[in-house]
């Protein structure tokens, strides 16, 4: 057995490696069963069924047909502004709102493309911003300031 596509082989394993560990972790609460869902069953099934769609990608990876690819350097500086938009979200939700927090994760993450574009960023931010404000503002109720509490 040798492995042909080494990009599909890592991300089933990674795959089969984040199942297990969400499946393991669900152990420590009580199951249930489907009538009565207790709150591991939820996380232990989907852990479950990301092993079994991890374990489908590794298998692809190793088949005969399957195409020859590498696994490409990995890019650390778009992980940073990704990782970095979503830590300023986190910081800035309380103090600044969603409306603010979603604009500012929307374009610092944006950076961490080569196609960037402001006008691109900006037209995405909004979209974001109405649709989360229609779910989670409108939609569900959630208890968070939607703009900054100076404002408010």
């Amino acid at each position: 057995m040798s492995i042909r596509n080494q990009k599909d082989f890592a991300a089933g394993l990674i795959y089969v490696l984040a199942g297990a560990g969400f499946s393991l972790g669900a152990l420590e609460y009580r199951l249930g069963d489907p009538a009565r869902m207790g709150p591991g069953f939820f996380p232990f099934w989907v852990g479950v069924l990301l092993a079994i769609v991890g374990l489908l990608t590794l298998a692809g990876g190793v088949r005969r047909t399957a195409g020859v690819e590498g696994v490409k350097r990995l890019e650390i500086g778009p992980m940073a502004w990704i990782l970095g938009g979503v830590v300023l979200f986190g910081l800035l939700l309380q103090p600044l709102g969603l409306v603010l927090a979603l604009t500012v994760l929307v374009l610092v993450s944006s950076r961490a493309s080569h196609e960037f574009t402001w006008r691109g960023a900006l037209i995405n931010a909004a979209a974001l911003v109405a649709f989360s404000t229609a779910v989670f503002i409108h939609g569900i109720n959630l208890q968070i300031p939607l703009w900054p509490v100076a404002l408010g």
